[in-house]
């Protein structure tokens, strides 16, 4: 894989050419940021800014302007190629709160293992209603420690009117919910985004992750996809590589409370 051509197409199918990524949400192009805005339970924030070191300041604090107009709390998500170099100095001076770095890791599907196998006893299920929703949000609370409200609600939407885009599911022991991940889908851009795929404590180490990743492929070559995008936490990049992702940038996301 040509990763500097593949990072460019990254940043031009799903960050400058970004499009909503669920119901009830829009896209709007301001100078040289594109940024997502919708209600309470979207993800509101920055997709992609080209910004000079003159201007940057100022761009900036128009983006807080506008979404605390909205009461909004957003995140400006930036990545380590991003201009100008001192981006998040800039940010962290507007008063934005740094969360934790997470690797930009891409991978072609057609080169991916797609036969990983799950440990006995498990199984994975769709998801496609709201009880499956309340199964994949607590496999989420317990593998990351983190309420899952917002994320409900997110899904919750995608399911009530752009299911579509959304695949999800869940790896489940008898009947208790050990792991869930989903699947976002961009028709027309040949990526497919992972997220989620958390296994709860009792569960790690059994290769539950790797063979969710693995579904997933199978899923996105099915319906055409070139190219599976992952935000990896520290935990799950050494996975992901062994996979034969490739660690292209590295993201962080500013957050800014109103």
């Amino acid at each position: 894989m040509d990763s500097d051509h593949v990072l460019a197409l990254f940043d031009q199918r799903l960050r400058r050419d970004a499009r909503p990524d669920g119901p009830g949400v829009r896209v709007e192009r301001d100078g040289a940021v594109v940024r997502q805005v919708g209600g309470e339970h979207a993800w509101n924030g920055i997709v992609w800014s080209d910004l000079d070191e003159a201007g940057a300041d100022a761009a900036i604090a128009a983006q807080v302007a506008h979404f605390a107009g909205l009461g909004l709390e957003f995140e400006w998500k930036s990545y380590s190629h991003d201009r100008p170099a001192d981006l998040g100095r800039r940010l962290l001076a507007a008063g934005f709160t740094a969360e934790p770095d997470e690797a930009l890791m891409i991978a072609r599907i057609d080169e991916l293992p797609t036969d990983a196998a799950l440990p006995e006893g498990v199984r994975v299920e769709p998801v496609a209603d709201a009880a499956g929703v309340d199964l994949m949000v607590t496999a989420h609370e317990l593998a990351f420690g983190t309420p899952g409200d917002t994320l409900r609600e997110r899904l919750l939407d995608h399911l009530r009117h752009d299911s579509d885009t959304l695949s999800m599911i869940i790896a489940m022991a008898g009947d208790q919910p050990v792991s869930g991940a989903r699947m976002e889908l961009n028709p027309g851009t040949g990526f497919a985004g992972l997220w989620g795929g958390g296994t709860v404590p009792a569960w790690r180490g059994r290769g539950i992750y790797r063979a969710l990743v693995a579904h997933r492929a199978r899923q996105a070559a099915a319906l055409g996809y070139e190219y599976l995008q992952v935000d990896a936490s520290d935990q799950s990049r050494p996975i992901l590589e062994r996979l034969g992702f490739a660690r292209l940038s590295t993201t962080t996301p500013y957050v800014y409370t109103p």
